[in-house]
This record gives C-alpha cells, structure tokens and sequence, in this order.
C-alpha cells in the first residue's frame, strides 16, 4: 500500500500546469498592443522585472476612452492546445488602480473586438487570482457562450475600458485542471 501514497501525490502535483513563470525568454513570448492600432490614444508599456528571485510582468499605463479607445495588453500566443481537462487558470498578480481582465482568443475570434473576458482584483501586495473557465464571457458578435479550452490561441493581460492610470504586474500563469 506505501506505493499508493506517492502515486496520489503525483497525480495531484500534475494536476495544474504552468503557463509562464516570466523566466528566460518572457519577452519573446509577451507582446505589447494598445488601442492605438484602432486609432485610440492610450498609452503605455510593459517590462519583464525581477523583485526577491521572481520574475514578472508589469504593464503599466495611461488608458483612455477617448478616440473610441479604451485598452493596453500585454499578450502572448500559445504555440500549442490548453488540455481539454483543463478548468481555468490560477495567476499571482499585483496591481494599483484596478480591476483588470484577462481576454482570451480563440480559433473562432477573428476580429480585433472578438475575444473572452473575465475581471479580476488586485491588491498592492501579490495575490492569488483564481477564474474558471466559466468566468469569462464572450465579447463580440459571433462567439460561443461557452469556452472550450483546447480552441484558445492567446491569453492576454489587459486594462480595458475606462479611464485610469493602469499598473498590473503578474509573476506566474497556471492553467488548472481536473
């Protein structure tokens, strides 16, 4: 029976998956996109940092409504499928002036205004955010109500939709599962 022990714990350390821990190589994974590319007038950036032996992502900026604007991202493309048992994703995040969301894209969301969206808080200090798939609603015409794991492409790190002086950074993506 001591062999059972060791295999449970196995299992259940397997059970989530990191997605990015912003290490060697974040910042060819990550790309930079604001509301400019629509004609908007926000403005801002993102840094790949490092605070006590952790990585992360900052994204930091002025975002404006005006223009019919109104976002800056930081996004990445994932090179392969979420598994299909996936349920969400759980990230370590900090952030002033918030909420921010995360915008999902998949097979399906072919327009820039196409894409799945989920809201999340942050504190000054890190913090574990956890949002199932069942979280993010579809913006845009055309879309699924539902979410289906193995379609998603990009997963992105927005501050979307009002005025603000926007800071979010996030230290780790893990995508959970059954």
């Amino acid at each position: 029976m001591r062999w059972i022990i060791p295999f449970l714990l196995a299992t259940t350390a397997e059970a989530n998956m990191l997605l990015e821990d912003f290490s060697d190589g974040a910042e060819r994974r990550w790309q930079y996109l604001s509301d400019r590319v629509m004609g908007g007038v926000s403005d801002g950036g993102a840094v790949i940092g490092q605070e006590d032996g952790a990585r992360f992502a900052l994204l930091a900026g002025d975002v404006s409504t005006a223009n019919n604007g109104g976002f800056i991202q930081l996004r990445r493309d994932l090179v392969t499928a979420l598994p299909a048992n996936s349920t969400g994703l759980e990230m370590t995040v900090r952030g002033r002036n918030g909420p921010y969301f995360v915008h999902l894209r998949t097979r399906d969301t072919r327009r820039p205004w196409q894409f799945y969206q989920a809201q999340f808080p942050t504190s000054e200090g890190w913090t574990d955010v956890a949002l199932t798939w069942a979280d993010f609603s579809a913006k845009g015409r055309g879309l699924t109500a539902t979410l289906a794991p193995t379609d998603i492409v990009s997963i992105g790190l927005v501050a979307y939709g009002r005025d603000h002086a926007a800071e979010v950074a996030i230290r780790s993506i893990t995508v959970t599962q059954d």
